[in-house]
Protein backbone atom coordinates (compact mmCIF):
# COMPACT_ATOMS: atom_id res chain seq x y z
CA UNK A 1 0.00 0.00 0.00
CA UNK A 2 1.39 3.30 -0.74
CA UNK A 3 2.38 5.61 1.42
CA UNK A 4 0.42 9.12 2.21
CA UNK A 5 1.50 12.30 0.36
CA UNK A 6 3.81 14.22 2.65
CA UNK A 7 2.32 17.43 4.03
CA UNK A 8 2.11 20.22 0.98
CA UNK A 9 4.69 22.23 2.42
CA UNK A 10 7.10 24.76 0.77
CA UNK A 11 10.57 26.09 1.45
CA UNK A 12 9.28 29.24 2.29
CA UNK A 13 6.83 27.77 5.02
CA UNK A 14 3.74 28.26 3.33
CA UNK A 15 1.48 26.49 1.12
CA UNK A 16 2.75 24.33 -1.84
CA UNK A 17 2.25 26.16 -5.00
CA UNK A 18 1.56 24.65 -8.52
CA UNK A 19 5.15 24.02 -10.54
CA UNK A 20 3.57 22.81 -13.81
CA UNK A 21 0.33 21.53 -15.52
CA UNK A 22 2.03 21.91 -18.53
CA UNK A 23 3.18 19.69 -19.35
CA UNK A 24 1.93 17.78 -15.94
CA UNK A 25 4.56 17.12 -13.91
CA UNK A 26 5.46 15.88 -10.20
CA UNK A 27 5.60 12.34 -8.57
CA UNK A 28 2.21 11.88 -8.60
CA UNK A 29 1.54 13.54 -11.84
CA UNK A 30 -0.55 16.20 -10.43
CA UNK A 31 1.42 19.57 -11.23
CA UNK A 32 2.86 19.95 -7.67
CA UNK A 33 6.42 18.73 -6.22
CA UNK A 34 4.39 16.75 -3.48
CA UNK A 35 6.20 13.45 -2.53
CA UNK A 36 5.90 10.62 0.08
CA UNK A 37 8.02 7.68 1.05
CA UNK A 38 7.67 6.03 -2.32
CA UNK A 39 9.20 8.86 -3.96
CA UNK A 40 12.97 8.01 -3.25
CA UNK A 41 14.26 10.59 -5.90
CA UNK A 42 12.60 13.07 -3.88
CA UNK A 43 10.95 14.94 -6.84
CA UNK A 44 11.05 18.40 -5.01
CA UNK A 45 12.90 20.63 -6.26
CA UNK A 46 10.32 23.04 -9.25
CA UNK A 47 13.00 23.73 -11.39
CA UNK A 48 12.89 26.54 -14.94
CA UNK A 49 14.69 24.01 -17.61
CA UNK A 50 17.47 25.51 -19.62
CA UNK A 51 18.86 24.09 -22.73
CA UNK A 52 22.46 23.81 -20.49
CA UNK A 53 20.49 21.88 -17.95
CA UNK A 54 18.46 19.86 -20.18
CA UNK A 55 21.61 18.48 -22.30
CA UNK A 56 23.91 17.82 -18.89
CA UNK A 57 19.99 15.86 -17.94
CA UNK A 58 20.28 13.84 -21.25
CA UNK A 59 24.50 13.30 -21.17
CA UNK A 60 23.57 11.83 -17.79
CA UNK A 61 21.19 9.49 -19.41
CA UNK A 62 18.35 11.27 -18.38
CA UNK A 63 17.00 12.52 -21.95
CA UNK A 64 14.03 15.72 -20.40
CA UNK A 65 13.36 16.51 -24.15
CA UNK A 66 12.36 13.40 -26.30
CA UNK A 67 8.45 12.97 -26.21
CA UNK A 68 7.21 9.82 -25.09
CA UNK A 69 3.71 9.67 -25.80
CA UNK A 70 3.09 6.34 -23.91
CA UNK A 71 3.72 7.94 -20.92
CA UNK A 72 1.74 10.62 -21.91
CA UNK A 73 5.34 12.85 -21.69
CA UNK A 74 5.59 15.88 -24.48
CA UNK A 75 9.16 16.59 -23.87
CA UNK A 76 10.67 19.86 -22.05
CA UNK A 77 12.07 22.93 -23.63
CA UNK A 78 13.93 25.48 -21.88
CA UNK A 79 11.32 27.41 -19.93
CA UNK A 80 9.40 24.55 -19.29
CA UNK A 81 9.22 24.01 -15.73
CA UNK A 82 9.95 20.53 -14.18
CA UNK A 83 10.10 18.67 -10.61
CA UNK A 84 13.37 17.71 -10.22
CA UNK A 85 15.28 15.29 -8.06
CA UNK A 86 16.74 17.25 -4.90
CA UNK A 87 19.77 15.58 -5.59
CA UNK A 88 20.22 16.02 -9.62
CA UNK A 89 19.96 19.55 -8.42
CA UNK A 90 22.50 19.02 -6.20
CA UNK A 91 24.83 17.21 -8.54
CA UNK A 92 23.89 20.06 -11.34
CA UNK A 93 25.02 22.73 -9.42
CA UNK A 94 28.33 21.29 -8.58
CA UNK A 95 28.87 20.91 -12.34
CA UNK A 96 27.74 24.81 -12.68
CA UNK A 97 24.49 23.97 -14.81
CA UNK A 98 21.81 24.32 -12.18
CA UNK A 99 18.30 25.46 -13.49
CA UNK A 100 16.54 28.76 -11.13
CA UNK A 101 14.32 27.43 -8.80
CA UNK A 102 10.68 28.03 -8.22
CA UNK A 103 10.74 28.71 -4.80
CA UNK A 104 6.83 28.55 -3.76
CA UNK A 105 6.96 25.71 -5.79
CA UNK A 106 9.23 23.74 -4.14
CA UNK A 107 8.65 20.77 -1.50
CA UNK A 108 10.04 21.58 1.68
CA UNK A 109 11.40 18.16 1.47
CA UNK A 110 14.15 18.86 -0.85
CA UNK A 111 15.78 21.09 1.90
CA UNK A 112 17.15 17.50 2.82
CA UNK A 113 19.27 17.29 0.35
CA UNK A 114 20.18 20.60 -0.71
CA UNK A 115 20.07 23.88 1.77
CA UNK A 116 17.56 25.86 1.79
CA UNK A 117 20.57 28.64 1.39
CA UNK A 118 21.44 27.23 -1.94
CA UNK A 119 17.80 27.18 -3.31
CA UNK A 120 17.23 31.00 -2.47
CA UNK A 121 20.83 31.71 -4.34
CA UNK A 122 18.85 29.69 -7.39
CA UNK A 123 15.55 31.71 -6.89
CA UNK A 124 13.84 32.27 -10.46
CA UNK A 125 12.66 35.91 -10.84
CA UNK A 126 8.73 35.02 -11.74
Amino acid sequence: MPSRMAPSVNVLGGALAPCSTAPVTGFFRNGACDTCDEDQGSHTVCAVMTDEFLAYSKYLGNDLTTPRPEFGFPGLRAGDRWCLCAARFLQAHYEGVAPRVHLPATHLRATEAVPLGLLRKYAAED
